[in-house]
């Protein structure tokens, strides 16, 4: 009798179960390394809207008429400008520059809120997949005022503000999504691979952007528009939302289930109405892991942003060269969140694991600062460090933190709270997300040195509202059981002497 082919045994290792669930790991992936992806080309395009000519703001003017003469309205070629593009061209550049980011990140903190409370109530797939063609079109937006030749501050703002309000429906989404199909076993390593969507989002996004940063830098825009948009209609087509109580059935009767909303999840028929906005923040753990998280995504959002024009000025590259090199902060990233889910799996301590590299990150900030002044290799270097210890605790508390606190035992078997929690964890670290880049512009004229001081005191700040929790969840338990240990250690070395 014939053999079955190696692939064929490979296939049938796998439960029909097992097949599904690498199926919606791999799909939510695909989906929200897309929303990453849409959300990068900003920082790499920073480079080309404003680009340095120093001499041309140095320049002294002797006499009104000469000074008179230099401002006459001159037409220039479409899409040229001496010093980038209006109106990013002037002296305020970084100002104008860090509102652009402000502008996203404030109306993706706020938007955050509502989105999973509504996130809660819409069935998941229609939800995402509106979010994402929405995200397509605002990101493609962008990039058209390069082809229609926009010099209007409050065009890029008003795109950056709609594109921010419409991406909050990704997280809350995907999160909740994953946390249907996969249980507490390994949550920290499996959610710390899969969180490296970010990362790759990222890295993707800057290849992409830098291809056509200079020469048709609208094309960095539009491109992952469209690659996003696409995405949503692979959303629509192949999501499915939970976990069907037994997935021996059929597909055909598990979508059924779906579509009529009695669809049963793994952890059972408890608790069908969605919890509220308070009764999420009592679980205990959301309010000080979301506290963790607004400093700790303060310090990775600026780098986010900033990191190419601090490349472009400390190593003095060029657009595309400072963006392919800032993709090693995400390539350390990826290494940093599966770290950090691997070692709070082996400990079953996510917050003793989060307050370990938030101690380790702010020297190794200090020590970016100075060494990457030193050269090339040595930037490369602190860039694949920085990454793994700066986005190791963000990625872990987005998604195993959240994930275990959505599904706390407080909650008494109700499964729908995870988009909640969620959404006010990610919301309160995105208020951060959105300081961190203002501060940044805001601080940077008075030299980068005083950037990474302020995000060195943001990791501090992130460790000290975590002592609580890390107190609570890990350090008074594991001393209670040295204490029960020791008694009973007593106890048996009296009896033994009598």
């Amino acid at each position: 009798m014939a053999q079955l082919p190696p692939g064929i045994r490979f296939i049938t290792l796998f439960s029909r179960d097992q097949w599904y669930r690498a199926f919606i790991f791999i799909l939510t992936f695909l989906l929200y390394a897309s929303f990453h992806l849409s959300r990068k080309p900003i920082s790499i395009v920073k480079g080309e809207l404003h680009k340095h000519c120093a001499a041309s703001h140095e320049v002294e003017l002797n006499s009104y008429r000469e000074y008179a003469a230099q401002i006459q309205p001159v037409k220039k070629p479409s899409n040229v400008s001496q010093c980038g593009w209006e109106p990013f061209d002037k002296n305020n550049y970084k100002q104008l520059l860090g509102a652009l980011d402000y502008s996203f990140l404030c109306a993706y903190a706020i938007g955050m809120y509502l989105s999973g409370i509504i996130g809660e109530r819409l069935p998941i797939r229609y939800y995402l997949t509106v979010g994402m063609l929405a995200s397509g079109l605002f990101t493609a937006m962008f990039g058209l005022g390069y082809f229609y030749n926009i010099h209007n501050l409050w065009f890029y703002i008003m795109a950056q503000v709609a594109n921010g309000l419409v991406q909050t429906t990704g997280w809350p989404s995907v999160v909740t999504c994953i946390g249907n199909w996969f249980g507490k076993g390994r949550r920290g390593l499996i959610m710390g691979m899969w969180n490296s969507h970010t990362s790759v989002g990222n890295i993707l996004g800057s290849l992409i952007a830098a291809y056509w940063v200079s020469t048709c830098w609208g094309l960095s825009f539009v491109v992952p528009g469209v690659i996003i948009a696409v995405m949503g209609i692979v959303c629509f087509l192949f999501l499915i939302e939970r976990k069907c109580f037994s997935l021996i059935k059929t597909i055909e009767n598990c979508t059924m289930s779906l579509n009529s909303g009695t669809a049963v999840t793994a952890e059972g028929r408890h608790g069908t109405s969605a919890i509220s906005f308070l009764g999420a923040l009592r679980i205990p753990g959301v309010i000080e892991f979301s506290l963790c998280l607004l400093f700790a995504k303060l310090v990775s959002y600026t780098f986010l942003f900033w990191l190419p024009l601090y490349i472009t000025n400390v190593e003095h590259l060029d657009a595309k060269r400072a963006g392919d090199l800032s993709t090693l902060f995400d390539v350390g990233g990826i290494f940093g969140g599966i770290l950090a889910g691997l070692i709070s799996d082996r400990l079953e301590k996510r917050a003793s694991t989060c307050g370990m590299m938030l101690l380790l990150a702010a020297p190794t900030l200090y020590m970016f600062s100075a060494v990457s002044k030193m050269g090339l290799e040595a930037t490369i270097v602190m860039l694949l460090i920085s990454g793994a210890l700066v986005n190791g605790p963000y990625a872990l508390i987005t998604t195993a933190v959240s994930a275990d606190l959505g599904t706390h035992k407080s909650l008494k078997g109700n499964a729908r709270a995870l988009s909640t929690v969620t959404a006010i964890i990610d919301g309160t670290g995105s208020v951060g997300a959105a300081l961190g880049p203002l501060l940044a512009g805001l601080i940077s004229p008075s030299g980068w040195n005083n950037v990474f001081y302020m995000l060195m005191v943001a990791d501090a700040c992130a460790l000290l509202v975590s002592l609580k929790i890390l107190w609570s969840c890990d350090v008074f338990p594991l001393c209670q059981a040295i204490y029960i240990k020791m008694q009973i250690f007593l106890l048996q070395f009296q009896y033994s002497l009598l």
